[in-house]
């Protein structure tokens, strides 16, 4: 199995650090540690050795003793520099700050007072640092909602009541649902609402800017809170469909919510994609065709087909 860059990142940046505080650590261990295999410990190991800083000469990179690595233990011999404290200039200083009240919005709505008053503390800290460079910042989060859709989720939150809600998804249909609110998710494009639906009897995020209409019930929530904290956005739909592709379009995984992601060999990979539009696979589908080399099931491969024939018979058309 496959993950995206940014997991891996991630764990190699944190591999360093418990490396450098913990000694040396068999492989199984780090694997058992970080939840992947020791096969994937070894990749990443090999990974840093060829890291470091600006130069890349043999003394500027992150180095390992390669005696305890041939036995089968991962012994850091230099870190260079990945765990020093870091320095904060102005300019990060305020980006953190500004990121950090956004936060504190979407974790105020959720009634969440422990997480609150984590963020509230390291808030204070941060802006004391900045000292007048943040005064000018004015930090508001924006929510794609009715202004009346935005009052009803705020109210359902902070008064543990339900909602009745009409919902347009990405096929176009209407539905009315009764849901019980957990918290609004911010992400890099659209805002999310968290929350329970009574129609599926499932935990559902619904895209604020297609929630039509909402209305407050005189309902107290049964679900106090997620069951589990939702990774990306995961669309809603029947439809899995898994594509074949070839090794150039990589970034297509990094940047669709995918289920899975496999890596066949050093040409290929396979993605498995749950798809709410069958119209937004037909276009993924068209944009990369020189890059797809298989789609199951057959009937978005179809579909992708005919409409190439049907655009290409229109081109066809206008030269006649």
């Amino acid at each position: 199995m496959a993950e995206r860059a940014t997991e891996r990142f991630v764990r190699l940046v944190a591999l360093v650090s418990f490396l450098e505080a913990s000694g040396p650590v068999p492989v199984a261990e780090l694997a058992r540690h970080f939840s992947v295999t020791p096969k994937q410990i070894l990749a990443d190991v090999d990974t840093l050795w060829i890291s470091g800083t600006p130069g890349y000469w043999p003394e500027d990179l992150i180095d390992f003793d390669a005696d305890s690595f041939d036995r089968g233990v991962v012994r850091l011999t230099e870190a260079r520099g990945m765990t020093r404290p870091l320095r904060l200039g102005t300019r990060e200083g305020i980006a953190l700050i500004a990121a950090l009240r956004a936060l504190a919005e979407v974790v105020a709505e959720s009634g969440d007072d422990e997480q609150a008053a984590v963020i509230g503390s390291a808030l204070t800290k941060l802006t004391l640092a900045s000292g007048e460079a943040s005064a000018a910042l004015d930090v508001r989060l924006r929510v794609d909602a009715t202004p009346h859709v935005l009052e009803a989720i705020r109210s359902a939150l902070s008064e543990g009541r339900a909602l009745r809600i009409e919902y347009v998804n990405a096929s176009d249909v209407t539905s009315s649902r009764v849901v019980e609110p957990f918290r609004l998710l911010p992400s890099d494009t659209f805002t999310y609402l968290h929350a329970w639906c009574h129609s599926a009897q499932e935990q559902r995020t619904f895209r604020t800017d297609r929630i039509l209409a909402a209305e407050v019930l005189d309902r107290h929530v049964e679900h106090r809170g997620p069951l589990g904290v939702p990774a990306d956005y995961r669309p809603a739909g029947d439809t899995v469909a898994e594509l074949v592709l070839s090794s150039r379009a990589r970034w297509i995984a990094e940047q669709i919510p995918v289920e899975s992601v496999v890596n066949l060999d050093e040409a290929r990979f396979a993605v498995t994609v749950r798809v709410a539009n069958p119209l937004w696979l037909r276009h993924l589908l068209l944009r990369h065709a020189r890059d797809v080399r298989s789609v199951r099931p057959a009937a978005p491969r179809d579909d992708a087909a005919r409409a190439a024939g049907a655009a290409l018979a229109a081109y066809a058309a206008l030269d006649a």
